[in-house]
């Protein structure tokens, strides 16, 4: 017995009929449709009624009803299949496993940065920077003449700090 058999076959119906008709009273309904509601109403519900005659006109229908077979005869022979039921066990005792190493694996990352805070375990310190007195080799002493400039220069802090630049432009284009 194949599967198409238990199903029933997709020629034993009379889709034709079945089809034509639902499009039939699907055209009605869209004329009551267009004398209640209006134009765009009416033709929404003729676009639905025409569907079931182009489903079998294209053949969507017999391939519709092939997909439905299948998910029938799929879900069946997981139902009633102990060694299916078996799989699926195994796949939910592994899914179990990745949770459980993954919570291990977190609590020994999270244990490793406890140590590491704490002192337990010596962590690489950076290098300090020599000061003018543990300086390595010949002193470097500025060009002379040329006072030496800090890298960044720094501002009086105040409360116009903030918009000093931007009235600055202003006053140079005019505007305040």
């Amino acid at each position: 017995m194949t599967r198409g058999d238990d199903m029933g076959n997709f020629q034993d119906f009379g889709w034709l009929p079945l089809c034509a008709g639902a499009s039939i009273a699907g055209l009605v309904l869209a004329f009551l449709a267009f004398r209640r509601r209006g134009v765009a109403a009416g033709l929404r519900v003729t676009a639905w009624a025409l569907l079931p005659i182009a489903a079998y006109l294209t053949r969507a229908l017999q391939t519709l009803w092939t997909i439905g077979a299948t998910m029938v005869s799929f879900v069946t022979s997981l139902v009633f299949n102990p060694a299916v039921w078996a799989g699926v066990a195994v796949a939910g005792l592994s899914v179990v496993l990745f949770v459980v190493s993954g919570v291990l694996r977190g609590r020994t990352l999270s244990a490793g940065r406890k140590n590491k805070d704490t002192g337990d375990t010596p962590a690489p310190q950076p290098a300090a920077r020599p000061g003018p007195a543990q300086q390595s080799g010949p002193a470097k002493t500025p060009a002379a003449g040329k006072p030496q400039q800090p890298a960044v220069s720094q501002k009086p802090a105040g409360k116009d700090d903030d918009f000093s630049d931007i009235e600055e432009l202003l006053k140079r284009r005019g505007i305040s």
